[in-house]
Protein backbone atom coordinates (compact mmCIF):
# COMPACT_ATOMS: atom_id res chain seq x y z
CA UNK A 1 0.00 0.00 0.00
CA UNK A 2 1.36 3.75 -1.10
CA UNK A 3 1.84 5.56 1.19
CA UNK A 4 1.10 9.23 -0.35
CA UNK A 5 2.40 12.19 1.65
CA UNK A 6 0.90 15.44 0.74
CA UNK A 7 2.97 18.24 1.13
CA UNK A 8 1.46 20.22 3.03
CA UNK A 9 1.23 23.97 2.06
CA UNK A 10 2.36 26.48 4.12
CA UNK A 11 -0.60 28.97 5.53
CA UNK A 12 0.51 32.52 5.79
CA UNK A 13 0.45 33.55 9.21
CA UNK A 14 -2.35 35.82 10.74
CA UNK A 15 -1.65 38.53 12.83
CA UNK A 16 -4.62 41.38 14.01
CA UNK A 17 -3.48 44.50 12.56
CA UNK A 18 -5.36 47.50 13.11
CA UNK A 19 -7.37 48.74 9.99
CA UNK A 20 -6.36 52.02 8.63
CA UNK A 21 -8.99 53.74 6.45
CA UNK A 22 -6.26 55.24 4.43
CA UNK A 23 -4.93 51.87 3.05
CA UNK A 24 -8.40 51.41 1.40
CA UNK A 25 -10.04 52.84 -1.73
CA UNK A 26 -14.26 52.87 -1.13
CA UNK A 27 -16.42 53.69 -3.85
CA UNK A 28 -19.13 56.62 -2.68
CA UNK A 29 -22.55 56.33 -3.67
CA UNK A 30 -23.50 56.97 -7.16
CA UNK A 31 -25.60 60.17 -5.44
CA UNK A 32 -23.13 61.50 -3.34
CA UNK A 33 -20.28 60.74 -5.88
CA UNK A 34 -17.48 63.57 -5.92
CA UNK A 35 -14.90 64.66 -8.20
CA UNK A 36 -12.06 66.24 -7.73
CA UNK A 37 -10.83 69.00 -9.52
CA UNK A 38 -7.52 70.86 -10.49
CA UNK A 39 -7.72 73.93 -7.99
CA UNK A 40 -9.31 76.97 -10.26
CA UNK A 41 -6.51 78.83 -12.10
CA UNK A 42 -7.48 82.95 -12.05
CA UNK A 43 -8.15 83.95 -15.16
CA UNK A 44 -9.49 87.49 -16.91
CA UNK A 45 -13.11 88.03 -16.55
CA UNK A 46 -15.13 87.00 -19.84
CA UNK A 47 -18.27 86.65 -20.61
CA UNK A 48 -18.37 82.89 -22.44
CA UNK A 49 -18.16 79.67 -20.15
CA UNK A 50 -14.94 78.48 -18.58
CA UNK A 51 -13.44 75.64 -20.35
CA UNK A 52 -10.91 74.37 -18.27
CA UNK A 53 -9.15 70.52 -18.62
CA UNK A 54 -12.48 69.96 -20.98
CA UNK A 55 -15.23 70.54 -17.76
CA UNK A 56 -17.92 73.15 -18.65
CA UNK A 57 -18.89 75.21 -15.62
CA UNK A 58 -21.65 77.86 -15.47
CA UNK A 59 -21.26 80.97 -13.98
CA UNK A 60 -23.07 82.11 -11.82
CA UNK A 61 -25.05 85.46 -12.02
CA UNK A 62 -24.30 87.48 -9.64
CA UNK A 63 -20.57 86.73 -10.02
CA UNK A 64 -20.84 88.43 -13.55
CA UNK A 65 -18.93 91.24 -13.48
CA UNK A 66 -21.69 94.42 -14.48
CA UNK A 67 -21.51 95.43 -18.06
CA UNK A 68 -21.16 99.14 -19.50
CA UNK A 69 -24.26 100.44 -20.71
CA UNK A 70 -23.20 104.00 -21.47
CA UNK A 71 -25.73 104.91 -18.39
CA UNK A 72 -28.78 103.61 -19.53
CA UNK A 73 -29.56 100.54 -16.57
CA UNK A 74 -30.76 97.21 -17.76
CA UNK A 75 -34.39 96.49 -17.55
CA UNK A 76 -33.82 92.81 -15.99
CA UNK A 77 -31.62 93.91 -13.24
CA UNK A 78 -33.44 96.97 -12.54
CA UNK A 79 -35.91 97.09 -9.45
CA UNK A 80 -38.10 100.03 -9.14
CA UNK A 81 -37.30 103.27 -6.94
CA UNK A 82 -38.69 102.75 -3.22
CA UNK A 83 -39.77 106.27 -3.47
CA UNK A 84 -41.71 105.98 -6.67
CA UNK A 85 -43.35 103.52 -5.44
CA UNK A 86 -44.52 105.34 -2.43
CA UNK A 87 -45.42 108.48 -4.23
CA UNK A 88 -48.21 106.70 -6.73
CA UNK A 89 -49.76 104.86 -3.63
CA UNK A 90 -49.96 108.26 -2.12
CA UNK A 91 -51.34 109.92 -5.30
CA UNK A 92 -54.91 108.94 -5.11
CA UNK A 93 -54.94 110.14 -1.12
CA UNK A 94 -53.45 113.63 -2.04
CA UNK A 95 -55.79 114.36 -4.75
CA UNK A 96 -58.76 113.09 -3.12
CA UNK A 97 -57.93 115.78 -0.17
CA UNK A 98 -56.92 118.45 -3.12
CA UNK A 99 -60.44 117.74 -4.37
CA UNK A 100 -62.22 117.77 -1.08
CA UNK A 101 -60.13 121.47 -0.39
CA UNK A 102 -61.38 122.92 -3.87
CA UNK A 103 -64.78 121.96 -3.23
CA UNK A 104 -65.28 123.62 0.22
CA UNK A 105 -63.13 126.67 -1.05
CA UNK A 106 -65.78 127.14 -4.56
CA UNK A 107 -69.07 126.47 -2.37
CA UNK A 108 -67.75 129.15 0.32
CA UNK A 109 -67.09 131.85 -2.75
CA UNK A 110 -70.48 130.95 -4.23
CA UNK A 111 -72.22 131.18 -0.94
CA UNK A 112 -70.22 135.00 -0.06
CA UNK A 113 -71.00 135.68 -3.88
CA UNK A 114 -74.22 135.07 -3.79
CA UNK A 115 -75.12 137.00 -0.26
CA UNK A 116 -73.17 139.82 -1.88
CA UNK A 117 -75.12 139.87 -5.29
CA UNK A 118 -78.42 139.41 -2.89
CA UNK A 119 -77.19 142.57 -0.81
CA UNK A 120 -75.98 144.47 -3.80
CA UNK A 121 -80.33 143.98 -5.20
CA UNK A 122 -81.51 145.46 -1.82
CA UNK A 123 -79.95 148.25 -1.87
CA UNK A 124 -80.63 149.06 -5.45
CA UNK A 125 -84.28 148.54 -4.33
CA UNK A 126 -84.97 149.87 -1.35
CA UNK A 127 -81.81 151.99 -0.53
CA UNK A 128 -80.07 152.04 3.22
CA UNK A 129 -81.98 152.31 5.75
CA UNK A 130 -84.74 149.59 3.96
CA UNK A 131 -87.38 151.44 2.88
CA UNK A 132 -90.59 150.70 0.70
CA UNK A 133 -93.53 153.20 -0.27
CA UNK A 134 -96.83 152.67 -1.82
CA UNK A 135 -100.03 154.92 -2.55
CA UNK A 136 -103.85 153.56 -1.83
CA UNK A 137 -107.00 155.07 -1.58
CA UNK A 138 -108.11 153.72 2.04
CA UNK A 139 -111.07 156.00 3.14
CA UNK A 140 -109.19 157.76 5.24
CA UNK A 141 -109.56 161.17 4.40
CA UNK A 142 -107.99 160.09 0.78
CA UNK A 143 -109.92 159.67 -2.64
CA UNK A 144 -109.04 158.32 -5.99
CA UNK A 145 -106.94 161.69 -7.22
CA UNK A 146 -105.81 162.37 -3.42
CA UNK A 147 -104.68 158.66 -2.16
CA UNK A 148 -102.71 158.09 1.07
CA UNK A 149 -99.19 157.43 0.89
CA UNK A 150 -97.46 154.77 3.28
CA UNK A 151 -94.04 154.41 4.03
CA UNK A 152 -92.66 150.93 5.16
CA UNK A 153 -89.43 151.71 7.34
CA UNK A 154 -86.70 149.41 8.48
CA UNK A 155 -85.14 151.95 10.71
CA UNK A 156 -82.13 150.26 12.69
CA UNK A 157 -83.86 146.71 13.07
CA UNK A 158 -87.08 148.73 14.03
CA UNK A 159 -89.84 148.33 12.03
CA UNK A 160 -92.23 151.96 11.21
CA UNK A 161 -94.91 152.46 8.77
CA UNK A 162 -95.60 156.25 8.00
CA UNK A 163 -99.31 157.02 6.94
CA UNK A 164 -99.75 160.25 5.48
CA UNK A 165 -103.69 160.38 4.84
CA UNK A 166 -104.85 162.28 1.78
CA UNK A 167 -101.22 163.47 1.18
CA UNK A 168 -101.71 165.64 4.13
CA UNK A 169 -98.53 165.60 6.76
CA UNK A 170 -100.23 167.82 9.22
CA UNK A 171 -102.39 164.28 9.83
CA UNK A 172 -99.27 161.64 9.01
CA UNK A 173 -99.83 158.87 11.22
CA UNK A 174 -97.07 156.09 12.60
CA UNK A 175 -97.65 152.87 13.59
CA UNK A 176 -94.63 150.66 15.23
CA UNK A 177 -93.98 147.51 14.12
CA UNK A 178 -91.72 144.50 15.65
CA UNK A 179 -87.66 144.96 16.15
CA UNK A 180 -85.42 142.86 14.43
CA UNK A 181 -82.81 140.36 15.62
CA UNK A 182 -80.11 139.00 14.16
CA UNK A 183 -77.00 139.54 12.42
CA UNK A 184 -77.79 141.57 9.37
CA UNK A 185 -81.25 142.28 10.11
CA UNK A 186 -81.04 145.63 9.80
CA UNK A 187 -80.66 145.53 6.04
CA UNK A 188 -83.92 143.08 6.12
CA UNK A 189 -86.48 145.11 3.90
CA UNK A 190 -89.83 145.91 5.00
CA UNK A 191 -92.46 145.84 2.37
CA UNK A 192 -96.80 146.15 2.36
CA UNK A 193 -100.06 145.44 -0.01
CA UNK A 194 -103.32 147.29 0.91
CA UNK A 195 -106.02 144.22 0.82
CA UNK A 196 -109.60 143.39 2.57
CA UNK A 197 -108.62 140.53 4.77
CA UNK A 198 -111.74 140.61 6.99
CA UNK A 199 -114.04 141.29 3.97
CA UNK A 200 -115.69 144.25 6.01
CA UNK A 201 -115.29 145.91 2.65
CA UNK A 202 -112.49 148.10 4.08
CA UNK A 203 -108.83 147.78 2.58
CA UNK A 204 -106.82 146.76 5.54
CA UNK A 205 -102.94 147.22 6.00
CA UNK A 206 -100.58 144.46 5.48
CA UNK A 207 -96.94 144.75 6.33
CA UNK A 208 -94.11 141.77 5.03
CA UNK A 209 -90.69 141.21 6.80
CA UNK A 210 -89.30 138.21 5.23
CA UNK A 211 -91.71 135.29 5.27
CA UNK A 212 -93.41 137.22 7.79
CA UNK A 213 -96.73 139.47 7.63
CA UNK A 214 -98.23 142.03 10.01
CA UNK A 215 -102.12 142.66 9.72
CA UNK A 216 -103.60 145.81 10.55
CA UNK A 217 -107.39 145.95 9.88
CA UNK A 218 -108.88 149.23 9.03
CA UNK A 219 -111.80 150.99 10.92
CA UNK A 220 -112.65 153.26 8.88
CA UNK A 221 -110.43 156.33 9.94
CA UNK A 222 -107.44 154.82 11.51
CA UNK A 223 -105.38 151.22 11.24
CA UNK A 224 -105.34 148.88 14.32
CA UNK A 225 -102.91 145.86 15.10
CA UNK A 226 -104.94 142.60 14.61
Amino acid sequence: METIQAKKQARPAEYDIEDDEELYVTRMPSSTRRYRSAPPVQQEPHDGPDTQSGVLIQRRRSSLSPKRTSGIASSAITTPDTHMLRSVRRFPLVAILVGVVLTIVLFMSLSVLGSWWHTYQDDLHYGRPRTSQLDAAVGHGDSAINKTHFIFLNLNRHVEIIEIPGGDATHMRVFLGPVLFGDGQDLTPVTGEIRDVNGDGKPDLIVHIQNEQIIFLNDGTTFRPQ
